[in-house]
């Protein structure tokens, strides 16, 4: 995908937000966490929304949440909501944790993700979860 076809961010940091997101080189996203405060939440649920909404081909997203100690129920019901969403079919979503209570929050994620929704994989290293992604897209067709 060349610079030309990458879609705008549309993010903008907020004060209170804890988490940032940038454009992947391949169109993706990558999201680092820093809290789930019932505000970041709240954004993170309103951008990602917005984003499924225009989502018209396959790509590649990249959640580091090896900041995060715990995921929030409420957390894990917007996550549920976005990755079965009809436009996340179009996604891959490699998710760093760093430990075992993120992990399973994350798996029970996956496990009420639909078949069709949003292929979810769980890594401890950011460069596992970034060959994992490289993989060519064509497999989730």
């Amino acid at each position: 995908m060349s610079d030309m076809e990458i879609k705008p961010l549309k993010w903008k940091p907020e004060p209170n937000i804890g988490y940032t997101v940038q454009r992947r080189a391949d169109g993706g996203m990558h999201y680092v966490f820093t809290d789930m405060s019932p505000a970041t939440l709240k954004h993170w649920r309103e951008f990602s929304l917005e984003h499924l909404i225009e989502s018209d081909r396959l790509v590649t997203n990249l959640y580091d949440l090896r900041q995060i100690a715990e995921v929030p129920r409420e957390a894990i019901g917007y996550a549920v909501e976005l990755s079965n969403d009809p436009a996340a079919r179009n996604i891959r979503l490699a998710v760093v944790v760093s430990n075992q209570a993120v992990r399973e929050a994350i798996e029970e994620i996956a496990s009420l993700t639909n078949p069709g929704g949003a292929e979810i994989a769980i890594f401890t290293e950011i460069s596992e979860a970034e060959a994992w992604l490289d993989r060519p897209l064509t497999l989730l067709v």
